[in-house]
This record gives C-alpha cells, sequence and structure tokens, in this order.
C-alpha cells in the first residue's frame, strides 16, 4: 500500500475519501497524525486553495498528499459561499451557522430559483515542489431548500436538494453519496491518473 497525505482536518472528507480508496492500493492518511496544521486558505479558487493545502502537507511530511477543496455554489447568491463555504458564517463556523446564513439569504427566493452546485477540486502532488500536479474537477447539480432533512453527511447535505432523487444529499446513503457526489466524481477520475502504487 501507498500511503498518501490528507491534506484536511475535516473528519467527513477523511471518511469519505478512505472509503471511496477503500479498493486502491493508497492508503490516506490524515495530517492530523503527523500534527499538521491546516493551512490558511488564501486562494481565490478552489484549485488554488487545494494546491495550496496539498502543498503544505506534502512539503512537512515528505509523502505524496492528496488534497480537496469544496464547497457549495448558489447561483443566486452570485456563487455564495464558493471557496468561503466552510467559514460562510465565520472563521471556525459550525455547518449549523453555516447554513443558518445561507437559508436567511434565501429565505425570500422562490425554490424555482435556488439552484445550486456542489463543486470539488481535488489534487495530488507527488512532493512539495511538484510543477504538474494533477487536478480532477467534479460537480454536483441541485437546489438549496430550507428545511434541513435527512442526517447523514455533513456540511450543507442537509439542504441540498437532489430533484432526480427526490431526496436531499443528507438522505442518502454513504455509499449512494460516495457514487454520485462531486467529491466520488474527482476522485475516481484521480484514481484513474495516479502513478501506480
Amino acid at each position: 500500500m501507498k500511503k498518501l497525505v490528507l491534506a484536511s482536518s475535516n473528519p467527513g472528507k477523511l471518511r469519505e475519501l478512505s472509503a471511496l480508496l477503500k479498493d486502491s492500493d493508497y492508503q490516506i492518511i490524515p495530517q492530523a497524525d503527523f500534527n499538521l496544521p491546516d493551512v490558511a486558505e488564501t486562494g481565490t479558487t478552489f484549485v488554488e486553495n487545494a494546491i495550496i493545502k496539498a502543498r503544505h502537507a506534502a512539503q512537512y511530511t515528505d509523502y505524496s498528499a492528496v488534497a480537496d477543496d469544496s464547497g457549495i455554489v448558489v447561483d443566486v447568491l452570485n456563487g455564495e459561499p464558493g471557496v468561503y463555504s466552510a467559514r460562510f458564517a465565520g472563521n471556525n463556523a459550525s455547518d449549523d451557522a453555516n447554513n443558518a446564513l445561507l437559508v436567511e439569504k434565501l429565505r425570500s427566493i422562490p425554490e424555482a430559483k435556488r439552484s445550486a452546485r456542489y463543486q470539488a477540486v481535488i489534487v495530488y502532488m507527488r512532493n512539495a515542489a511538484d510543477p504538474s500536479p494533477i487536478i480532477c474537477e467534479g460537480s454536483w447539480e441541485g437546489k438549496i431548500v430550507l428545511e434541513a432533512r435527512g442526517s447523514g453527511g455533513f456540511g450543507y447535505d442537509p439542504y441540498f436538494y437532489l430533484p432526480g432523487y427526490g431526496c436531499t444529499s443528507a438522505e442518502l446513503s454513504a455509499d449512494e453519496k460516495n457514487r454520485i457526489s462531486h467529491r466520488g466524481q474527482a476522485l475516481r477520475l484521480l484514481l484513474e491518473r495516479l502513478p501506480p502504487a
């Protein structure tokens, strides 16, 4: 098994990525195992932030690193919360606080105009100086509902409604979510492009 450092302290992302990689020749090690703190996400795009995080983890662990940057993009809010999804309601904001702010901003918007998508970028860096990281993206279309539904997943999942499934992301099983989600799409592309373990 080849070890990869996951450049995130988010337990939800660790669960999802570990599940998606369970049948591969790669083993995910969270950066917390190296006492490595999160790096400041100073990029203005998902790609920039994912590269910043992967480079930081590779530099301080001497392992190849994988980083994900993802978030929810709401059309009527001009793309908000976007790269600020995890800190929409402020630095160190809880999922509940972020969701409450999103619902507040959308309360007067008709359902037909609450289109949104989850975006994910996953970056693989062979080392901290890697000049050509592997970059894979996934997108998952839906809309925002104003009442939480379901208890699975994390983040905005209870409010991210999937018209084709008649449920929110939080109402899907973990296996089904991994099969169709933005992160699942991006990781499957990455698995096709990773060098042999």
